[in-house]
């Protein structure tokens, strides 16, 4: 039977393909296992990026940042910041995040561009201070070294890279972002 001048098995294939597409960057890396005990609300704030690996979305951006906060429908708003040093501008993107089990593991799904959705995982957090986040994407292509602070000890640098590179991440091509005497200020609103 036909819908649409397309068979009803095309349509079902196309169905498919789209929930596929939709759900498919919701996994992580098997090697990476979510924090349990995860509190959103400690999570909020303004974290600095210390480390990452390069893609398209962050290429050539110094004192990049993220800042959480609560939405009303549960989830959190994520403002990404990032100083583009080539050309003396600020770079902004807005997003959501949603829990994908339940609130109390880090293991969410983020979108700057609905519909679609990836994964947002928190391997390792300092749990007492909530000061660092090691965190995934759904490959060992994604990941993040984030800190409440713009400079780090040393000796958490090392234990990240030991950590990631354990899991299977390539921490030869990470990327340390610049947080002091790169570009103006930040802009203040959203």
């Amino acid at each position: 039977m036909k819908n649409n001048g397309l068979p009803a098995y095309v349509r079902c294939a196309l169905a498919l393909l789209g929930a596929m597409l939709l759900c498919g960057c919701l996994g992580f890396p098997e090697s990476v296992t979510p924090v349990q005990g995860f509190d959103s609300d400690r999570y909020l704030g303004k974290w600095y990026e210390i480390a990452r690996l390069d893609h398209s979305f962050e290429r050539g951006l110094d004192r990049v940042t993220a800042e959480y906060t609560l939405r009303e429908d549960g989830g959190l708003r994520v403002v990404n910041r990032g100083f583009l040093t080539e050309e003396n501008r600020w770079k902004q993107s807005v997003g959501r995040a949603y829990f994908v089990s339940s609130s109390d593991q880090g293991y969410l799904k983020v979108s700057f561009f609905r519909p679609f959705y990836s994964s947002y995982v928190v391997f390792e957090l300092d749990k007492k201070g909530y000061q660092y986040a090691f965190v995934s994407g759904p490959n060992t292509a994604y990941l993040w070294l984030l800190s409440r602070t713009p400079q780090v000890d040393p000796g958490l640098i090392e234990h990240f890279v030991s950590r990631a590179s354990s899991l299977g991440f390539d921490t030869s091509e990470l990327i340390y972002p610049q947080h002091q005497g790169v570009g103006a200020s930040p802009p203040t609103g959203p």
